[in-house]
């Protein structure tokens, strides 16, 4: 008989995680709104984002997960911020410990329609500024549209071309 029992207080191995994505907006009457998606299997409000490819920038990789999960292609305007969390989960059968850098980037609609979202979103949407700041899941991805805001509106004090 094995008396064994796993030791709880062993330290899980970090697996180290970037990302990108967006705060994909277009103009809507004088207000704006920003693309979302409620991803699977979780089915909460989040920004487009994802796992860095070989090989890409985090812009470039910006651009491809908000087309893939956004069905959207976009403009990159500016960097918004990198953000950074921690989280517990498993890894190929494995449960780790994920150290996530994500950087986020204001992106400007240019084409697409949010219903060629990829197999991984249940649904993308557009949505006023207010209301993603209601719904989104994360506090730090409702901190990333607060300043995508604020951001849009220097560009657009300053005479860039935001529609």
């Amino acid at each position: 008989m094995n008396d064994e029992k796993p030791n709880k207080s062993a330290k899980l191995r970090t697996v180290e995680q970037i990302s990108a994505g967006g705060v994909a907006f277009r103009q809507s009457g004088s207000d704006f709104e920003v693309a979302i998606i409620s991803a699977k299997p979780g089915l909460r409000w989040q920004l487009p984002k994802g796992i860095i490819d070989k090989g890409e920038t985090p812009e470039i990789a910006a651009l491809r997960e908000v087309r893939e999960e956004a069905g959207i292609e976009t403009e990159l305007l500016s960097e918004i911020e990198t953000i950074e969390y921690w989280y517990v989960g498993d890894n190929r059968g494995e449960r780790v410990r994920f150290h996530k850098l994500v950087h986020f980037f204001l992106l400007r609609y240019t084409s697409g329609n949010v219903a060629d979202h990829d197999f991984e979103v249940a649904e993308a949407r557009w949505v006023k500024t207010d209301e993603a700041l209601r719904i989104l899941a994360f506090k730090s991805e409702k901190n990333v549209v607060e300043k995508a805001v604020k951001l849009i509106s220097e560009l657009s004090k300053n005479g860039f071309p935001i529609s």
